[in-house]
């Protein structure tokens, strides 16, 4: 072979395996990348956090421009949610659907790569506003008018980028309710699916429902801005808290996109880890679709203090209070499949058990929030933020990882270090209430979100909720480093991983005897 000849097979080679990743239309190289790029947005998000809680340390200005201090608020939210969350979640829906419902791959394969790759692209352009002159966005995640019309020259790139990131979404989708609808093995009825499938079924119809609300808010706002229009202007006629309804009508929804596969996933790891079916599968199925039902008419609970009608308050607060008794009837279901189990405690069990506990925690502090005289209290201090961290760090965040312990060694053939995996448990379990069990106190005391400086009452528990959250975010160093082991190598995992006690055997739907974690085991 001549030496130009060689070249240019090394270069085809060199750029098969660039645009092997770049051009992919596999389920699980997309679902990998959005996995990879969820742990990098994460990151990110986490460090946005540190900046938040090194200035909230003490009383007083030390760190960061008030201006920037808020900029940080907003941005950690919009990359947590629509960079670290959402992707990770679609990630596992890419990897793990096709597998469970026994199809080739995901319906529609090139739209799935193409809604991969706006992701990055999206959120290059949402970063990049923190460097335009006047800085990023600072009106909150919420970007409430007037407030979020100061922005200055970020602000169309801002709507820019999470229209681009809302397309993203509503493909990914599209992409999902058509591969369950379609593409299930025979003999998979809707009502043998695993609950995995189910919870990203009901998600993918929210997504779809509540994303384009979202677009027309945000477009309304850049029209407001830039061509003369006064939807959220009481000058012209319009009204700000107008902006306020569409956005939580989108914005309630979204809450439960973020926590409903979540409940998927702690259905299919504790039935494994306890080694019986899992109790009351149709009841969880119908308390699902409940919940995501219940999501579309409680948006207004995010606004008791905007001088609503009481008639309007009353309905709020009922119906919020509603959606306590198909998520109980979740919980009650995960701890009657543990009743008597045949249990064992590895890092996945171990994520998805401290989820049941601190999710549940959670929940009570949202029924607190929806009683509306008691809201009037709670409303925009610290106690809101320690509620809807309870559900998304300890409920969103922790089924992920206990998703990815339990999946690994599926994608990757090697068993991860029990040993680190547990530490990563238990430093990130404790650091996370030392984080955000203070807040409770702070919010009740009336101290509010949002501000970079604080009266000296709350200093005590503000330095021990920043020591607490620079401790989970180092500890989710020892997870990258775990996940860089694994996919380098190690201990070759073997075809039943979890497989536990004896007499004990995995019942695996016939479409697809040779994946073994797919769906919880039966036991016969």
């Amino acid at each position: 072979m001549t030496a130009t000849t060689h070249d240019h097979a090394h270069h085809a080679a060199e750029a098969t395996g660039f645009k092997r990743w770049l051009v992919t239309t596999n389920h699980k190289d997309i679902g990998s990348m959005y996995l990879l790029f969820s742990l990098a947005m994460f990151l990110v998000g986490g460090a946005m956090a540190l900046v938040i809680r090194a200035e909230l340390f003490q009383p007083g200005l030390q760190l960061v421009d008030p201006y920037f201090f808020n900029q940080m608020t907003t941005m950690h939210a919009l990359v947590m949610i629509f960079g670290a969350v959402m992707p990770a979640f679609t990630g596992l829906a890419n990897w793990m659907i096709p597998l469970m419902v026994g199809a080739p791959d995901m319906a529609l394969p090139r739209m799935n790569n193409w809604s991969f790759w706006l992701l990055p692209f999206g959120f290059a352009v949402l970063l990049s506003t923190l460097f335009m002159p006047g800085g990023g966005p600072a009106g909150g995640w919420t970007m409430y008018p007037p407030l979020m019309l100061q922005t200055g020259t970020a602000f169309p790139f801002v709507i820019f980028a999470i229209h681009i990131l809302g397309i993203s979404s509503i493909m990914g989708s599209i992409n999902v309710v058509a591969t369950i609808l379609n593409m299930r093995a025979p003999g998979m009825t809707l009502m043998k699916m695993p609950l995995f499938v189910w919870t990203w079924l009901i998600t993918a119809y929210l997504m779809i429902a509540v994303m384009p609300v979202l677009a027309g808010a945000i477009t309304m706002l850049l029209t407001d801005q830039y061509f003369g229009t006064t939807f959220f202007s009481a000058a012209g006629g319009g009204d700000p808290v107008l902006y306020q309804h569409i956005f939580w009508f989108f914005g309630h929804p979204e809450v439960y996109i973020l926590i409903l596969p979540a409940f998927g996933i702690v259905s299919t790891i504790i039935p494994a880890f306890a080694r019986k079916p899992l109790f009351g599968y149709s009841s969880m199925v119908y308390a699902t679709a409940s919940i995501a039902f219940l999501s579309f008419i409680v948006w207004a609970h995010h606004m008791f203090t905007v001088g609503m009608p009481l008639a309007g308050q009353l309905f709020f607060m009922y119906a919020t209070m509603l959606i306590a008794v198909p998520t109980g009837v979740k919980v009650f279901n995960w701890v009657a499949t543990m009743w008597r189990g045949a249990m064992t405690f590895e890092t996945p069990m171990l994520f998805a058990l401290a989820f049941v506990f601190l999710f549940t925690i959670g929940g009570f502090s949202g029924l607190m929030l929806a009683i509306a005289p008691a809201d009037y209290q709670y409303h925009d201090t610290y106690f809101v933020v320690a509620h809807f961290h309870y559900v998304l760090v300890t409920g969103a965040v922790f089924a992920i990882l206990a998703a990815a312990y339990y999946w690994l060694p599926k994608w990757t053939g090697h068993m991860y270090s029990e040993r680190l995996g547990k530490a990563h448990f238990w430093l990130s379990t404790i650091s996370v209430n030392v984080l955000f069990f203070p807040q409770h106190f702070l919010g009740l005391a009336g101290m509010p979100r949002r501000i970079p400086d604080y009266s000296v009452q709350f200093a005590d528990w503000n330095m021990i909720s920043s020591i607490g959250g620079f401790a989970f975010g180092f500890s989710q160093l020892i997870f990258v480093w775990l996940l860089i082991k694994c996919i380098r190598g190690g201990e070759k995992a073997e075809a039943r991983a979890w497989e536990g006690a004896e007499g004990l055997e995995w019942e695996v739907p016939s479409p697809a005897p040779h994946h073994t974690f797919d769906t919880p085991p039966v036991v016969r």
